[in-house]
C-alpha cells in the first residue's frame, strides 16, 4: 500500500480512528474500563496491520510448543466469517460456517480445546469451565482486546511490515508501530527477513508437501514425493486466503506448473470454483477445511500444508514469560 491520493483523502479518517484508539486506549490504563485477570496465563498472538501475517500457523507451533513443555493449553478465537457472535465451542463435526474456518482447522490440526466468541473473556472462561485441566489459554487475534488480560503478546508481522505506516483506513496499520516492542511482547516474522525496525525472531516456513483431501481429514501427514509427483501436470491452485499469491509463490517455487485462483478470504466454497473437468487442484489448508470429499467428484484435489517453525530464540523468549505448568497466577495488565 503506497501513499497515493486515496490514502491521503482518508488521512482526516484516520487522525479519527487513532484518536478514538488512544482514547479506548487511556480509559483501560487508568482504570475507568477493566482488564479481566483469568486464573491461568494467557499469550495473545496478533498482528498490527491488517490482513492474515501469519497468526493461525503462529497459534499452532505455540501450543505444539507448550505441549512439548508439560502444559495443557486451550485456544480463543473470535471466528470471523462464522455466522453469530456467541460463544461456542468448536467441535470437529462442525461447519467453518458454524465456528469459522480458522478455529476449525485450529482444533483439527492440534487436537486442543477451541473456543470462539466476539468477547474473548467470555470464550476463555467458557472453556476454563467446560476443561478445566486447561493451563494456559492462547488467543489467536486479540492484540486490541484490552479486556483481556496477558501475561505475554506475541506481535506477527509478514513481509509488508507497517505497508505505508498509516492507520486505517489510510493505511494498514490497527495501530502504531511503536518505537520498541512493548513490554512482555516478542516479535516473530512470518516473512524471509525483519520487515520492520522492531526486533524479532524470523520463522522458517516452507511446504511440507500434499495429502489427498480425503487422507487430510483423516489426519494423514503432507508428503514431499507426493508434491514432487504434481510436478509437469496442470494443476489449479486455489486460495481463499488474505494473501493468495504467497501461496502462488511457494508453489511455483515447489516447481508446479499452475494456473492461479485467487478467491476471497475466507471463500466458503458453497460451490466448488474450479471446472468439474479440473484434473488436479491444491489447497491451503484453511480452505480445506471447508470442503467435504464427497463433494470433489472425479477431480483429484490435494492439500498443501504448511512446515512452520519459529527459531528456537523464540521458543525460549515464550517459555521464559510464563509460570511452571499448572502455576496459579495473575495475568498482566493489556
Amino acid at each position: 500500500m503506497t501513499r497515493g491520493p486515496t490514502a491521503w483523502a482518508l488521512r482526516p479518517l484516520a487522525a479519527l480512528y487513532g484518536a478514538l484508539a488512544a482514547l479506548r486506549r487511556a480509559f483501560f490504563r487508568r482504570g475507568w474500563a477493566k482488564t479481566i485477570t483469568l486464573p491461568v496465563p494467557v499469550i495473545v498472538v496478533g498482528n498490527l496491520i491488517a490482513g492474515g501475517a501469519g497468526k493461525t500457523p503462529t497459534v499452532m507451533a505455540i501450543v505444539r510448543l507448550l505441549r512439548s513443555r508439560g502444559y495443557t493449553p486451550g485456544i480463543v478465537s473470535r471466528g470471523h466469517g462464522r455466522h453469530g457472535d456467541a460463544g461456542i465451542e468448536v467441535r470437529v463435526d462442525m461447519s467453518a460456517a458454524q465456528c469459522g474456518d480458522e478455529p476449525l482447522l485450529m482444533h483439527l490440526r492440534t487436537g486442543a480445546p477451541v473456543f470462539v466468541g466476539r468477547d474473548r473473556v467470555g470464550a476463555a472462561r467458557a472453556l476454563l469451565q467446560r476443561h478445566p485441566g486447561v493451563d494456559v489459554i492462547v488467543s489467536d487475534d486479540g492484540l486490541q482486546h484490552l479486556r483481556l488480560g496477558r501475561i505475554a503478546q506475541v506481535l506477527v508481522f509478514d513481509e509488508r511490515g507497517v505497508g505505508n505506516g498509516w492507520l486505517l483506513p489510510a493505511g494498514p496499520l490497527r495501530e502504531r508501530l511503536p518505537a520498541a516492542a512493548p513490554e512482555r511482547s516478542i516479535v516473530l516474522y512470518n516473512a524471509a527477513l525483519p520487515s520492520t525496525a522492531l526486533r524479532g525472531e524470523v520463522a522458517q516456513r516452507s511446504l511440507a508437501g500434499v495429502v489427498p483431501l480425503a487422507a487430510w481429514w483423516q489426519g494423514v501427514p503432507a508428503a514431499a514425493h507426493a508434491l514432487e509427483a504434481l510436478r509437469g501436470r496442470p494443476v489449479i491452485a486455489a486460495a481463499g486466503v488474505a494473501r493468495p499469491q504467497r501461496f502462488f509463490a511457494m508453489l511455483q517455487g515447489a516447481g508446479l506448473s499452475m494456473t492461479p485462483l485467487a478467491l476471497p478470504d475466507h471463500h466458503d466454497f458453497a460451490t466448488l470454483p474450479w471446472p468439474p473437468t479440473a484434473a488436479d487442484v491444491v489447497l491451503t489448508e484453511k480452505d480445506a477445511i471447508k470442503i467435504d470429499p464427497r463433494r470433489i467428484g472425479s477431480t483429484r484435489v490435494w492439500v498443501a500444508a504448511l512446515d512452520f517453525k519459529p527459531p528456537a530464540a523464540f521458543n525460549a523468549a515464550l517459555i521464559a514469560l510464563l509460570p511452571p505448568p499448572g502455576t496459579a497466577h495473575g495475568n498482566a495488565p493489556a
